[in-house]
């Protein structure tokens, strides 16, 4: 075991693990100086002091260079500042050199060692005379980093159609892979527009409630299994997942017509799979019925 604390650098952004100094114990809530790959960073700590396996760490840990000062609080505010006055220096030269792409956001780092131009484009832009004029101006290193939607979202923020704010902008550490078949496996609407966030991509949210579903829908029958239930034989017509329960045509006793009846799936007992491609057993009689003549429920 090793003994680390989480330090994350933006707002729902990605926690790191650092290595704390010797007998120096964390608060949440606190900030603190560590030595990144990109240079002295100033950080949140949201893990306080804490054991965990050292697979879980990425090697070599870095160490924690200390506890932020009131000196270190005034600079990081001073960054701030500094960063919406670069936003808009460099919005002008992309103006001025006509270039297709879009700012989005200005970082510097805490030693101010270098700026960092986050911005999205649909083709490759060539911002060589960019970067010149932009560290004459600002006499330090620059980076231009193209981001995609998904982290222009998170970076800018905004409400969700679900009236709250975004995920990806307020808790969301880092982007989950959301697919079609999530939508399709929690019975939603397959509009784009329903299922896509303001980003333009398949909604975070499909994944949160995805393992409870496939969970759940392991144990329970599909549309066109045949079923036991407690009024007789029946063929399954509708499956609500989250409730668990099962809508049955049932033969009707001395009828030729079937009744269409709900149960819970604590009340059937399959006895045959629906015959197609990979649902279940391809259409194999439960083991346990074979040889059981199904006529006499009827």
């Amino acid at each position: 075991m090793i003994t680390v604390i989480g330090i994350r650098f933006r707002r729902a952004g990605k926690v790191y693990y650092f290595a704390p100094e010797d007998n120096v114990l964390y608060n949440q809530g606190q900030h603190a100086i560590v030595e990144t790959a990109r240079g002295v960073e100033y950080g949140e700590v949201v893990i306080p002091n804490k054991e965990v396996a050292e697979e879980e760490v990425v090697q070599p840990l870095k160490k924690v260079i200390r506890l932020a000062t009131e000196e270190d609080d005034e600079r990081y505010k001073q960054n701030k500042v500094k960063e919406k006055e670069a936003f808009f220096i460099c919005k002008e030269k992309i103006i001025k050199h006509q270039l297709d792409m879009k700012l989005i956001d200005v970082e510097y780092t805490f030693d101010n060692n270098k700026v960092l131009f986050y911005f999205t484009s649909y083709e490759r832009v060539d911002f060589r005379e960019l970067v010149k004029e932009l560290a004459s101006i600002f006499k330090t290193r620059i980076e231009l980093r193209q981001i995609g939607v998904r982290d222009e979202t998170k970076m800018c923020g905004g409400i969700g159609i679900c009236g709250r704010s975004l995920c990806c902008n307020s808790f969301l550490g880092d982007f989950q892979p959301v697919s079609i078949k999530m939508a399709k496996e929690q019975s939603l609407s397959l509009n784009p527009i329903k299922i896509s966030g303001i980003c333009g991509r398949l909604m975070c949210c499909l994944k949160y409630e995805q393992d409870c579903y496939v969970e759940i829908r392991g144990r329970l029958p599909v549309v066109g299994d045949i079923v036991i239930t407690p009024d007789g034989k029946g063929e399954v017509l509708s499956v609500n997942v989250l409730r668990e329960q099962i809508k049955v045509a049932v033969q009707k006793k001395d009828k030729d017509e079937k009744e269409a009846i709900m149960y819970h799936s604590t009340d059937l007992k399959i006895v045959k799979k629906k015959k197609c491609g990979g649902c279940h057993n391809g259409g194999e009689i439960d083991k346990e019925y074979e040889g059981f003549d199904f006529s006499t429920l009827e």
